[in-house]
């Protein structure tokens, strides 16, 4: 196999870099005479075994997309923990509404949305690791839209708590 070296670059515009470009025809994998079509032998380190056991449907995913998926778990945690603490400080802290249930309007369903984004999300990652394992697509997540819909909900709530405190007061 002969091997040159020539500059490369995007539309002929020569670079300093230069690549190696291969002069020989590809080889022939249905030539047995060809040394290079035959498979390796495997190795020691080709027969090492993962980090886990897994069965004939599963693989070990990229360490980067297991991490990944780790993060985002980590990030919708601070959510719920932000929502909880949120719904705390709106039912323990803020002064009372007109209504005398108002701050529990507003603060337990934020609350409520944190003990649930906490347990989906564990769910979902635990979902999504297995996808990856089983080389199938990700499954689609609820927990966006739940979020957005609960806070959009307690969000006019408050706006309509503080409207009628403003017209009363």
């Amino acid at each position: 196999m002969t091997v040159a070296s020539r500059p490369i670059g995007a539309q002929g515009i020569p670079t300093s870099q230069t690549a190696l470009v291969s002069t020989s025809p590809p080889p022939d994998p249905s030539d047995p005479r060809d040394d290079e079509a035959v498979p390796a032998e495997p190795t020691r380190d080709d027969e090492a075994e993962p980090a886990e056991p897994t069965t004939d449907h599963e693989a070990e995913p990229d360490p980067r997309f297991s991490f990944a998926n780790e993060r985002t778990f980590l990030a919708w945690i601070r959510t719920a923990l932000g929502l909880v603490t949120a719904g705390l400080v709106v039912t323990q802290l803020f002064p009372a509404f007109d209504l005398s249930f108002g701050r529990r309007l507003v603060g337990l369903p934020l609350i409520a949305l944190g003990v649930l984004i906490s347990l989906f999300s564990y769910s979902s990652w635990q979902a999504n690791e297995r996808a990856m394992r089983r080389r199938e697509p990700l499954p689609r997540s609820a927990l966006p839209r739940l979020v957005a819909v609960v806070v959009s909900v307690v969000a006019v709530i408050g706006f309509v708590l503080v409207l009628i405190d403003g017209i009363r007061g």
